[in-house]
């Protein structure tokens, strides 16, 4: 079988509820979307105001506070919040890339090596028995080393150790100083069976969430090792986990039996993406859903992700709060009707944000001076 470019686009869409808003719990709704990027602590729940009916941002904090969705380093060794179920799983997964990048030079000039980062790990989790601030982590090391830990060994440490945020202060559960807690129930010391297991869990998940994909594309999501995302496919498609694809070029691609593959002309209404929203980020291929030519505009040198506008289920330019409303800057020209309905999602974000973080993202405002000229209009708050 053959998809087109357009349905791998809407494949993605509808497994991430962004062909209709759907009445769901949040964690029900964390399950469905598979992962959320986290590093910008207001994201997650953006992301679920854009996929979900009535989204009430209180309830992510409940399912917060009482681990049923967590934050912590995962895939791509950012920051993703999880549903609690799957955290075990993604963890083992990406723990090969957590050591490899986290457990190297920058750690081990500390004098530490990866075997005392692996003693010391049970410690850790053991001493995070409740929340603990990296100063009281750091003070923790000063006393299990016998003098105070030298650049680089609670950095390596904080990553590498299946440690979660523990939520701290408003507006959106996370600050900038945050504070760590042990998980109920605790990833398997390293392992490179039970890693290679559970990447098999985690590239079905991906599927779910994202597919159909590619090996390039499982390699990008979870940061792996291709050979590895090649042999978790290649188990998971000789069991008749996942099934082969021919993609719009003649590539590979594998997605999970029976899942949903909408039409191409399926309708996509506009929508106010979160900054480092998921969507832009879990492909190699990344025309799936970011025009080539405005990857360069909405993925900063710095990693930064601007918050987009989606249009015909594509990037077509970027948002952020202005006095009395949204500012949207289009790529390009956009219809009317569509500015309508940009105004109508606007007005919504307005108004969930009035509560929180009005000027969301502001920190971020020095990017919209580099950018080319482009269609600006101000989408009124009410």
């Amino acid at each position: 079988m053959t998809i087109t470019a357009r349905e791998l686009n809407r494949s993605t869409l509808a497994r991430q509820l962004l062909l209709q808003r759907e009445t769901l719990a949040v964690g029900d709704a964390v399950r469905r979307v598979v992962a959320l990027q986290a590093q910008q602590a207001a994201s997650p729940y953006l992301a679920l105001w854009n996929r979900l009916t009535g989204f009430d941002a209180a309830d992510l904090d409940t399912a917060f506070a009482g681990h049923e969705v967590v934050k912590s380093t995962l895939m791509r060794i950012t920051l993703h919040a999880v549903h609690i179920d799957d955290f075990r799983a993604f963890h083992e997964a990406v723990q090969p890339s957590l050591r490899a990048a986290r457990l190297g030079d920058r750690f081990t000039v500390s004098g530490l090596t990866p075997e005392d980062a692996d003693a010391l790990v049970p410690e850790l989790l053991a001493f995070a028995d409740r929340p603990r601030t990296a100063a009281e982590f750091e003070a923790w090391l000063t006393q299990r080393l016998g003098a105070p830990p030298k650049p680089g060994a609670w950095w390596g440490l904080r990553q590498y150790t299946p440690l979660l945020h523990a939520p701290t202060t408003p507006p959106w559960s996370f600050g900038t100083r945050p504070s760590y807690v042990a998980p109920p129930s605790r990833p398997a010391p390293a392992d490179p069976e039970v890693s290679a297991a559970s990447l098999q869990t985690l590239v079905l998940r991906y599927l779910e969430g994202f597919g159909p994909a590619s090996v390039a594309d499982v390699a990008q999501f979870a940061l792996v090792q291709r050979a590895r995302a090649r042999t978790a496919l290649q188990a998971l498609a000789d069991d008749g986990g996942v099934e082969r694809l021919a993609g719009p070029n003649g590539e590979e691609l594998f997605d999970t039996p029976g899942a949903s593959r909408p039409d191409e002309d399926t309708p996509a209404p506009p929508r106010l993406m979160a900054m480092w929203d998921s969507i832009l980020l879990a492909y190699s291929d990344r025309s799936r859903v970011i025009p080539p030519d405005y990857r360069t505009l909405v993925i900063r040198r710095n990693g930064d992700v601007l918050p987009t506008l989606l249009v015909d289920g594509y990037v077509a330019g970027i948002w952020r709060p202005a006095e009395g409303g949204i500012e949207a800057t289009a790529f390009h020209h956009l219809p009317d009707d569509v500015w309508e309905q940009l105004a109508a999602e606007a007005r919504s974000l307005t108004a969930f944000l009035a509560d929180r973080e009005p000027a969301v993202y502001h920190r971020y405002d020095h990017w919209w001076s580099k950018l080319p000229n482009a269609e600006a209009r101000l989408l009124p708050g009410r």
